[in-house]
């Protein structure tokens, strides 16, 4: 019965046809198709750009006050729907359906399955305990909207400092406020060892106040599990998922640690030693390092320049790359479609219509790719409408909306990606993809609404096709000569992802760990102690005196005890490639299987038994470790398709 409501709505345009417009500025590039020219050129304004119509997301609407507005609904809708899983009714109607063993006999397996799922909703919400217990889960679930708020608001504020403090041949690295400098981020991959050291102690220098909010979120989760009848926030979350229980989810990060530890030694040692190299008079690896230092090391090894690979990457063609690539896997395009007036909230956005080539229209997907003023600065995927089958026995379409950071067009060129904004492009569509494939009968079900540690996997499983020179083959070509991308440098792009990929992977097992540790049982120490404790034993690098990097850490508000599943989902995903799509990955025969596996089911079908069905084997909490060690391995790839043939 959780309810994830995206208002979307905004503000009209007006694209227009510049496919022509196109090939005469860049003169050689001749093989764009519809949806590649709408990507890779400007969109025409409209006179009435600033006619509003309706509600906007609350996340990317330009206007400040539509945003507020949208923010405080999610609040109100969001407490309607905590005291509709506390309705007694409700759930006592439920529940004498599934305790109707006859009627349950005649239900499909998805109607059963959301069934039980919302009966598990109204269980976790404390349905069974008298009214005044009720309530006060009621209350505690109110107060856990705002501190979320809170939180995230705080977590995402820059610190100020006396510009006097600082060495001035750096205060150009952050903003003026007057006689202060404003501190809004890590600055994780500057050059300068000063810039990185000064913008994390300043920026992770502890708040008061944001530790106040932290303690009564936890304390506040903690209550509320408790009262449900759980023994920790982390057993009530993690009941649904494909770990199941906060011992198996550490289970899996020992065996990781365990498995990677000389791995880690062996690439902190090289960052270490990078730094004697370029900074011997300081050669200490801290943590600000890390970043910083493992880039350096792969563009010395691999030059892996981005502005090398950029001009092969202009975003048209690797909208025409996705194309192909779904055409090919699933019989699916996408087409460019003009949204009609105050359709869309910015000029920006395009509207792609999904097409199946014998089911016909499967969807929509809005994209709102390219920065502008007040936009997030984050990639994220909004359902603003599932796909549900109706009453009268039409399928209801979905609608989803992806939100990149790409610099706009220019006159002279198009927009051109980095191979990381590429591969993030990729994942993005991945889930649009989920939510565009799925056939639920539910919206309660459909795409991404399933498991949070099953829901990543279509979108990293996609960025495996990024980084395969059969795929990138197809669509990358210099945008001003037309020239393919050279297949030694993907290989070496490939090759460069495994340096300090042990100690980057280290990293997210100590993310992880920590969230555990905040979600599990109370204790008697504080959030900063706990903190210490856990990067001493699972990451390796110090912790830095008068920092509170938890402080930052935004995710423990939307995975409280489940960010372990970006490495659990990796680790499916690597699966799924390995055994099903490395050896030929444009297969159609291996798409429709994975689409009926996986994909159409959402989370209408237990995660784990879709993963057994896909795999054709049950695998273990060492399978998934495995899996991701292996990726570190040099050649692997190489090494495994040999072993088939």
């Amino acid at each position: 019965m959780t309810v994830a409501l995206h208002i979307c709505a905004g503000l009209p345009w007006q694209p227009a046809n510049r496919c022509w417009a196109a090939v005469r500025l860049w003169r050689k590039v001749t093989t764009w198709s519809a949806v590649g020219a709408a990507f890779n050129s400007n969109p025409v304004r409209r006179l009435d750009l600033l006619q509003r119509h309706a509600d906007f997301i609350k996340v990317a609407h330009p206007d400040p006050e539509y945003r507020e507005a949208g923010e405080k609904t999610c609040i109100k809708i969001g407490t309607a729907v905590e005291k509709l899983n506390t309705n007694v009714e409700l759930c006592r109607s439920l529940k004498n359906l599934l305790d109707n063993q006859e009627v349950m006999d005649q239900l499909d397996p998805e109607t059963r399955r959301v069934a039980e799922l919302f009966m598990f909703d109204f269980e976790i919400s404390g349905i069974h305990l008298d009214e005044e217990q009720r309530k006060e889960a009621v209350d505690l679930n109110v107060k856990l909207l705002d501190l979320n708020n809170q939180f995230l608001m705080g977590c995402h504020m820059p610190n100020r400092i006396d510009g006097r403090a600082l060495p001035t041949h750096i205060h150009h690295h952050f903003t003026s406020e007057g006689n202060y400098l404003q501190i809004g981020g890590l600055h994780a991959d500057s050059p300068d060892d000063v810039v990185r050291e000064v913008a994390y102690r300043i920026f992770l220098y502890p708040n008061r106040d944001l530790m106040d909010i932290l303690d009564q979120l936890l304390s506040c989760r903690n209550k509320l599990a408790r009262l449900v009848g759980y023994e920790s926030y982390a057993h009530r979350a993690l009941r649904g998922t494909m770990a199941k229980n906060p011992d198996n989810v550490m289970n899996f990060l020992q065996l990781l640690t365990d498995k990677l530890k000389d791995r880690t030694e062996k690439d902190f040692k090289m960052m270490k030693d990078m730094k004697c190299k370029l900074n011997p008079r300081n050669p200490d690896l801290m943590p600000w390092d890390h970043s910083y230092l493992s880039g350096v090391i792969r563009a010395e090894r691999f030059n892996i320049e981005p502005s090398l690979y950029s001009p092969y990457f202009s975003l048209g063609s690797c909208m025409d790359g996705l194309n192909a690539l779904f055409t090919q896997l699933y019989g699916v395009s996408l087409l460019a479609e003009q949204p009609s007036a105050g359709e869309v909230w910015s000029e920006d956005v395009r509207k792609l219509a999904v097409v199946h080539e014998t089911e016909g229209l499967l969807g929509y997907i809005y994209c709102d790719f390219f920065i502008r003023p007040d936009k997030p600065h984050q990639d994220c995927h909004f359902t603003v409408r599932g796909g549900r089958m109706q009453d009268d026995g039409r399928y209801q379409l979905p609608v989803v909306a992806l939100m990149l950071s790409l610099p706009r067009p220019g006159r002279d060129a198009p927009t051109l990606l980095t191979p990381a904004m590429m591969e993030n492009l990729f994942h993005e569509m991945g889930h649009a993809m989920h939510s565009m494939l799925g056939r639920t009968r539910y919206q309660h079900v459909t795409g991404t609404r399933c498991a949070t540690d099953f829901a990543e996997v279509p979108s990293i499983l996609m960025e495996y096709f990024a980084t395969d020179y059969r795929v990138i083959s197809q669509f990358a070509r210099d945008y001003q000569t037309g020239q393919p991308l050279p297949q030694s440098m993907v290989t070496r792009l490939c090759e460069s992802k495994k340096v300090c990929g042990a100690a980057d992977t280290q990293l997210q097992v100590f993310y992880a760990a920590l969230d555990q540790a905040y979600h599990g049982k109370p204790q008697s120490r504080s959030t900063t102690d706990i903190l210490i404790d856990l990067q001493q034993k699972y990451y390796g690098l110090p912790c830095v005196p008068n920092t509170a990097w938890h402080l930052r850490f935004s995710h423990l508000v939307g995975y409280g005890a489940k960010y372990y599943s970006y490495l659990m989902s990796r680790a499916v995903a690597s699966m799924v490639w390995r055994q099903c799509f490395q050896k030929d990955p444009l297969n159609r025969d291996t798409g429709e299987r994975y689409r009926r596996e996986m994909l159409a089911h959402g989370g209408g079908r237990e995660p784990m038994q879709m993963v057994e069905d896909m795999l054709q084997k049950k695998p273990s909490m060492e399978d998934f470790v495995d899996a991701l060690v292996s990726e570190m391995d040099p050649d692997f790839e190489s090494i495994i398709m040999d072993s088939e043939n």
